[in-house]
């Protein structure tokens, strides 16, 4: 069975860890981990990896935050993957930094990237995986947050939530989504 993992995020060093790249930096914890080689592809940097007989493709978008759909759909047509076999994983302010959140379906909750898949995929039933990014800013700073880098203090919080996440998409390709959230989910 083919599996397709993407990670949210921006492009470029002015968004190498920021909040809001939290998507790369589980992608890119996978690829440590298991030794995969991302290639520069269309729409994104892509790569492939097994496990327990599952074949994994990891993405990074390179068409920025907003137009993520597009990166998403393309693969998912052109490897032939399901939307239920297809992870999104994003930051979420509403959670608390280091709280992760596997979830079948649900609203784009404001998030540019979701709102650009749930268009062009034309459902909003797909999995995601949110990995909180808390809500330390005041009214009308919630960009400069996002974009911002984490803080010494955040890193030992968020650290071990991108090795959580990392796992809870391993789990969503082998043992279902269902059976993955009882165990991603919990605190």
């Amino acid at each position: 069975m083919k599996y397709l993992i993407t990670g949210l995020g921006n492009m470029g060093p002015d968004y190498d860890g920021t909040r809001h790249n939290i998507g790369f930096d589980v992608i890119d914890h996978l690829c440590e981990e298991f030794g995969v080689e991302m290639k520069d592809s269309s729409l994104g940097f892509l790569g492939e990896m097994k496990h327990k007989g599952r074949t994994i493709y990891l993405l990074k978008p390179t068409t920025y935050m907003n137009r993520s759909g597009k990166a998403i759909r393309h693969w998912m047509t052109k490897l032939k993957i399901p939307v239920e076999r297809t992870l999104v994983i994003l930051d979420d302010v509403n959670l608390e930094p280091g709280v992760i959140k596997l979830k079948p379906k649900g609203s784009d909750g404001g998030h540019n990237g979701l709102k650009s898949i749930q268009q062009m995929l034309g459902t909003s039933s797909y999995p995601r995986l949110r990995v909180g990014i808390g809500r330390n800013f005041h009214s009308g700073e919630q960009v400069r947050y996002v974009l911002g880098r984490w803080t010494s203090d955040e890193l030992e919080q968020i650290n071990p939530a991108i090795k959580k996440a990392a796992d809870g998409c391993l789990q969503f390709a082998t043992i279902g989504i269902q059976h993955a959230m009882n165990s991603v989910n919990s605190k």
